[in-house]
C-alpha cells in the first residue's frame, strides 16, 4: 500500500513501476474518473509484444478462469445461460 506525504508524493512500488516501465525522471499523466484516478506514462508509445509474446499471455489470461473451476461456451445451455432459474433459487439454501 502507497501513502500519500505530507507534500502530496506518493512512491510507485518497484514491481509496478518495472511491471509497465516506469524509470526515474518519466513523465506521469494522471487522469481522473469519479473517484479513481489513473496514472499512466505520458509521450510514450505503447509497448509492442510480439505474436509469441501476445499468444503466451491471452494463454494465461483464460487459464485463470479455468483454474477456478469456469465453465466453457459448451457448458451453457440452449438460452444462452450456464443456470436455470431453479437452480438460481435452490443456490445457497441448506439441504
Amino acid at each position: 500500500m502507497t501513502k500519500v506525504t505530507s507534500k502530496l508524493q506518493v512512491t510507485i512500488p518497484r514491481v509496478v513501476a518495472t511491471q509497465i516501465g516506469i524509470k526515474p525522471g518519466d513523465d506521469l499523466d494522471w487522469t481522473v474518473a469519479g473517484d479513481t484516478v489513473r496514472v499512466t506514462p505520458s509521450n510514450r508509445r505503447r509497448r509492442r509484444f510480439s505474436v509469441e509474446d501476445r499468444l503466451k499471455l491471452f494463454d494465461a489470461a483464460t487459464a485463470r478462469p479455468r483454474a477456478r473451476g469456469r465453465r466453457g461456451r459448451s457448458d451453457l445451455r440452449a438460452d444462452g445461460r450456464g443456470w436455470s432459474r431453479e437452480e438460481l433459487y435452490e443456490r445457497g439454501r441448506a439441504s
